[in-house]
C-alpha cells in the first residue's frame, strides 16, 4: 500500500485497561511509521462503568447510546479526557507522534441533532444528545496535523454551529472522517474476529446488500449493526477499501498497512 491516508477506528473494548492501551498504542506507531494515519476512538464499557458509579441509566439501541445531559456528561469526561489523554501518551510512550483532539475541535466533528432512529425491532427511538455528523467538505486541522507528520487521535464527541456538544457514536464518525479526509482505507477495529455468519464464522467479505440483509434479517449484533452502517456512509462517501477487523490481534497492524494475509480475523467490505 502506498503512503495513503488510514482512518482507524479503535473500540473502546480495545483500550479498557493499561495493557491494551499499550498494545494498540504500539501497533498505532508502528502503523504510522508506513502510513499518514488518522485515529477515532469508542470507549463504551469505561462510560457504562462511570455511569453505574453515577448511578444513571444506561440505554442502548443498535449500538447507539441514548444520551440526555447527565449522561452527556460523563461521555465527555470519559472520552475527551481519560481515554484520548491515554491513549495519546501511550502511543507518544511508543516513539509515535500524536495529538489529542476532539469532534469539537476546529469542525473536526461538526454534527447535527441526529434524528428519531428506527430500530431493527420497528420502534421509532429519540436519541437524544446524539450528533449526526454533517458531511462538510475537508478537515483543515486533521490534514495539517497529518502533513506535518503527527496522528491526530480523535475522541467521538461532536458540536453542532452553535457549540452545543453532542455524543456521536465512534463508527460513525470514523465513516464520516473516512469520507471527508478522502481516506484510502478505513479500518474498523474491534473486539470480534470481522463480521460473524450466523454460525460465528468470519466472512471473508461482505457487499452493500448483503449487509443490508443481515441489519434486516437480525442475523448482525446491535454493535455491529452500528458499524455497518457506519460502513456503508463511507462507502457511499467514496471510500473504496474498508476493512473490520479483530483489533486484539497483531493482524491489526498487518491490515492497517496493507500486508495481510488475505485469510482469517477480518473482513473486507465492498
Amino acid at each position: 500500500m502506498s503512503r495513503g491516508m488510514v482512518v482507524l477506528k479503535l473500540g473502546g473494548e480495545l483500550l479498557e485497561n493499561a495493557a491494551r492501551t499499550r498494545a494498540a498504542a504500539r501497533a498505532i506507531a508502528r502503523v504510522a511509521a508506513k502510513v499518514t494515519l488518522v485515529v477515532v476512538h469508542g470507549g463504551g464499557k469505561e462510560i457504562d462503568a462511570a455511569l453505574a458509579q453515577a448511578s444513571i441509566p444506561n440505554h442502548q439501541v443498535d449500538g447507539l447510546r441514548v444520551t440526555d445531559d447527565r449522561t452527556l456528561r460523563v461521555v465527555v469526561s470519559v472520552l475527551g479526557g481519560t481515554i484520548n489523554t491515554q491513549l495519546v501518551a501511550a502511543i507518544n510512550a511508543a516513539r509515535g507522534q500524536a495529538v489529542g483532539l476532539t469532534g469539537a475541535d476546529a469542525g473536526v466533528g461538526r454534527v447535527k441533532p441526529a434524528p428519531p432512529h428506527r430500530a431493527t425491532n420497528g420502534e421509532l427511538v429519540d436519541l437524544g444528545l446524539v450528533g449526526e455528523p454533517l458531511d462538510v467538505p475537508g478537515v483543515p486541522l486533521v490534514q495539517t496535523l497529518c502533513r506535518a507528520g503527527f496522528v491526530p487521535v480523535i475522541a467521538c464527541v461532536g458540536a453542532d454551529a452553535n457549540g452545543r456538544l453532542f455524543n456521536v457514536n465512534a463508527d460513525t464518525m470514523a465513516g464520516n472522517l473516512a469520507a471527508r479526509l478522502k481516506a484510502s482505507r478505513l479500518v474498523i477495529a474491534g473486539g470480534t474476529a470481522g463480521v460473524l455468519d450466523a454460525h460465528g464464522a468470519t466472512l471473508a467479505s461482505l457487499d452493500a446488500s448483503a449487509m443490508s440483509g443481515m441489519i434486516s434479517a437480525g442475523t448482525a449484533t446491535a454493535g455491529m449493526i452500528a458499524k455497518l452502517r457506519a460502513c456503508r456512509q463511507a462507502m457511499d462517501g467514496g471510500v473504496t477499501d474498508i476493512i473490520i477487523v479483530d483489533g486484539k490481534s497483531p493482524r491489526l497492524v498487518a491490515v492497517a498497512t496493507g500486508t495481510a494475509p488475505r485469510k482469517g480475523g477480518w473482513t473486507r467490505l465492498k
